[in-house]
Formats: C-alpha cells, structure tokens, sequence
C-alpha cells in the first residue's frame, strides 16, 4: 500500500467537487448564526422577563437543546419530519432549520449573559425619562449587549462552522461531503479526510485570530 499522496488535488476537485460544499457550508453558518441570534434574543428576553408563562417554556427549550448533541437533533428531524408533514423537506433545508433551531439556544445564553452585563443603573436612568420595557431594551440594554458579546457570538459562529460537517450525516452536501466524493472518485479517501481537516484548521483558526484581535480593540474602547 502506498503512501499519501496530496498531488491529486487540482483546480477540478476544488471547483467540481469542495467549493459547492465550502458555499453550502458558508450560507449554512450565515443562515444559522443571523437565525440563532434573532430567536436567541427572544429567548433571552423570555427567560429575562419575569412573567413565568415566558420564563418556563424559553428555561425548557434551552436547557433541552443544550443537553441533546446536535447530531442527534439533526437524524431527528430529518427523520421524523417527513413522516409528520407527509413528504420529504431535503438534506440541505432540513439541516438549515435544524441549525437555527439548535444555535438559538447556544446564542440565548450568549445574549442572556450580555443583556445581565448592563449596569442596572442605565436600565433605570432609561426608566425615568420615561422610556418603555421595549424601548429601553431597543436603545439602551441590546446595542451595549451585543458590543459586549460580538467576540463572544463570533467565536460561537466558527464553532458553528465547524459543526456544520454534521450534515454530512444525512446526506447534505457540505464542505466534507465534497472533499469525500472527490476522495471516492479518485480513490483517495485518506488524502480527502486530511485535506478537509487542514481547511477546516486553516479557516477557523484564522478566524479565531481575527476575533482575538476584535476583543483587544473591544477591551481598549471600554
């Protein structure tokens, strides 16, 4: 048995085979981390109101979601929707919602935990000029909460990225189901497997710079 053998890859593969994965892979972190951070928020504010009947339901679908493995979220819904709804929704858009789903909780503890960081003091000073619950979440509370958050929601995004080759489970295509079928056409699943794993590497620890970057300037704005 010969040894690896990286020459394979050519511009072909790239283009033919990994870059429909790598775009499937890209919208699904963008569709997931904008739909994840908008339920998230609600979420967070539901567990943050007061008002039990929104506390309860929010407290049950967070720490719920939190404790399955997202994989299993995934063959979940994949399986079983098709056989409630009567027809099949497909990998790719089965994996989106399942996506957003699942992130929403991950990204409520986020915002949850940013919303808190706001000194109660300007919750108040927005109180007395007379500003509403609503009003003062959209002015005064959110906008502090998010700039507090953002290397926090960026690093829970590159986890996401990389979770996204869990699709890969029911058949979507994305970034490592496209470095797997080049691999099984030209018979060279190993290189294929250590490919994806460089890539994957060299992206999300780019981005990981590019956040610890982001959080020194954050820290020297507060």
């Amino acid at each position: 048995m010969g040894g690896l053998d990286l020459t394979f890859v050519n511009w072909d593969i790239i283009s033919n085979f990994v870059a429909k994965g790598f775009i499937f892979s890209v919208q699904l972190t963008i569709v997931a981390t904008l739909g994840g951070i908008f339920f998230g928020t609600i979420l967070a504010l539901m567990r943050l109101s007061g008002n039990k009947a929104l506390m309860l339901p929010a407290t049950i679908y967070v720490n719920g979601m939190r404790s399955i493995p997202l994989v299993m979220v995934i063959l979940w819904f994949f399986l079983l929707m098709p056989a409630i709804i009567g027809r099949p929704i497909g990998a790719e858009l089965s994996a989106t919602i399942t996506f957003v789903a699942f992130e929403a909780a991950y990204f409520s503890e986020i915002m949850r935990a940013g919303i808190q960081s706001i000194p109660r003091g300007q919750v108040f000073a927005g109180q007395a000029v007379g500003m509403t619950y609503s009003q003062n979440m959209r002015y005064v509370v959110l906008p502090q909460a998010f700039r507090n958050m953002l290397p926090v929601l960026l690093t829970q995004t590159i986890i996401l990225f990389q979770d996204t080759s869990l699709v890969y489970a029911i058949g979507a295509y994305d970034l490592l189901k496209g470095f797997v079928t080049a691999g099984k056409i030209y018979g060279r699943p190993e290189e294929a497997y250590l490919l994806a794993a460089v890539v994957y590497f060299v992206i999300c620890f780019g981005l990981s710079a590019l956040v610890k970057r982001l959080q020194a300037r954050i820290a020297i704005i507060r």
